[in-house]
């Protein structure tokens, strides 16, 4: 049958997008294939991952210290429990690097900039979406607090419980977060993709694929923490480390030839 609105032309095939980018079968397994392959694009781009990483940790170092001194330990705590929000955003730099490594090409700082530059309109979009989840975060947690002991001294019983429930609310926005961006950020910065096709692909991927990504947030959340446990120092290498293995993750998991690539800047 023929479409009237398009002139009585049938619609061309290269001008329809699936609204899910199809997923791969992903093993257990190819998680540490990950982590190897942005390890050598780490040190394929060694002076470069340690500008970023420098930045991330100055950037950590700062946050802490404000936090400390606008709140104490209350503030720094929600500072690590909402890291999870914000991390992803900060790994666009990583994705930008990973491409031109896999293309053969030597990325530097400005082709790096202006590959960010590129999609930062559906980025944008996203770290609203993601201001949005944190924000409900942040008044959850604060609701949590109802359960730690106002008066006295607090048994242990009531330390538990209230560490209990509040890891409890916490994975369950965590995993959101986790679920919504770990691919969809990757495909955001290659392709010219909206950003609710971006987030219902990476869904997508991620429930078909749930055991080996639970092993994936697993080893990015131990990975993380071993970075707060240095003081930040970690980040200089781990962050940098963990936005390359996840661009390897994205390849590895979405077939997206059907959208148009960004440039990858000059």
């Amino acid at each position: 049958m023929t479409d009237l609105t398009n002139g009585g032309e049938e619609p061309s095939k290269e001008e329809i997008k699936p609204f899910v980018a199809p997923c791969n079968d992903l093993a257990p397994f190819d998680t540490f294939k990950w982590l190897k392959a942005g390890w050598g694009d780490y040190r394929a781009a060694l002076g470069l991952s340690l500008v970023w990483g420098l930045f991330f940790f100055l950037l950590s170092i700062g946050v802490a210290l404000t936090a400390w001194k606008a709140g104490g330990l209350a503030w720094l705590i929600g500072l690590v429990s909402s890291f999870v929000f914000v991390a992803p955003l900060l790994a666009f730099a990583m994705y930008a690097i990973s491409r031109k490594v896999c293309m053969g090409a030597q990325p530097t700082l400005m082709n790096t900039l202006r590959a960010i530059k590129r999609p930062i309109a559906n980025s944008m979009v996203f770290a609203l979406a993601l201001l949005v989840l944190c924000l409900l975060w942040a008044r959850a947690a604060s609701m949590v607090h109802i359960f730690f002991p106002a008066t006295g001294s607090a048994r242990f019983e009531d330390l538990v419980l209230y560490l209990g429930i509040g890891s409890a609310v916490g994975a369950v926005f965590a995993a959101i977060a986790f679920t919504a961006s770990v691919f969809s950020l990757p495909f955001i910065a290659n392709r010219d993709v909206d950003v609710i096709t971006a987030i219902v692909s990476s869904v997508n991927a991620v429930l078909r694929n749930r055991w080996t990504m639970a092993l994936w947030a697993v080893m990015v959340a131990t990975l993380t923490a071993v970075g707060f446990l240095t003081a930040m120092v970690g980040f200089i290498v781990i962050i940098p480390w963990l936005g390359y293995a996840t661009w390897h993750a994205y390849r590895a998991a979405l077939q997206v030839d059907d959208w148009d690539t960004l440039p990858a800047g000059n």
